[in-house]
C-alpha cells in the first residue's frame, strides 16, 4: 500500500473552491463540477492525498447534478460518518488519510449494483485516465477500470 498523507503543500495550491470543499466540508453548486460528465475510463483520486477512492466502472449517471459512484475502488480509503448538519441526518464521507470531505453516501443507488449512490464533489477529485494509472502508480487498480475503445 503507497503512503498517503494530508499533503500541506498540495493543499496550498488548491483553487479556493477545492480548499473550501475540502477543508471546510463544502459543497459545490449542482452542475458545476469538473467531473460531473467526464465518461473516460481511469479512477478518481483525493486530490489531496492521491488516495484511490473511485473507478470510472463504477460511476453512474443519478440526476443528482455531482458525479455519483455504486462503491470506492478500496474501503480501506474512505471513511464515513454521520452529519446531523442543514437540519438533515446523512453520511458523509471523507478520505481515510487525507480526511478531504468527499461528499456524501445515500441507499437510493443502482438496486442491481448494491443500492448506494456516493454523491462526491467534483471539487475534491483528480481524474487519472486509464492510460496513465500504471505511470501514476495505480496499475493495480486496471482491473477495476473499463477497457479502452
Amino acid at each position: 500500500m503507497s503512503e498517503y498523507t494530508k499533503n500541506p503543500d498540495v493543499i496550498a495550491t488548491l483553487s479556493p473552491e477545492e480548499f473550501y470543499v475540502t477543508q471546510e466540508s463544502g459543497t459545490e453548486r449542482a452542475g458545476t463540477g469538473k467531473l460531473l460528465n467526464n465518461k473516460e475510463p481511469g479512477i478518481y483520486v483525493d486530490i489531496v492525498s492521491g488516495e484511490p477512492l473511485f473507478a470510472s466502472s463504477d460511476k453512474f449517471e443519478s440526476g443528482c447534478g455531482w458525479p455519483s459512484f455504486t462503491k470506492p475502488i478500496e474501503d480501506v480509503y474512505v471513511d464515513e460518518f454521520r452529519d446531523v448538519s442543514h437540519g438533515m441526518i446523512r453520511t458523509e464521507v471523507r478520505s481515510k488519510h487525507g480526511d478531504s470531505h468527499l461528499g456524501h453516501v445515500f441507499p437510493d443507488g443502482p438496486k442491481d449494483r448494491g443500492g448506494l449512490r456516493y454523491c462526491i464533489n467534483s471539487a475534491s477529485l483528480r481524474f487519472v485516465h486509464r492510460d496513465d494509472m500504471e505511470s501514476e502508480g495505480y496499475g493495480k487498480y486496471l482491473d477495476q477500470v473499463e477497457d479502452v475503445a
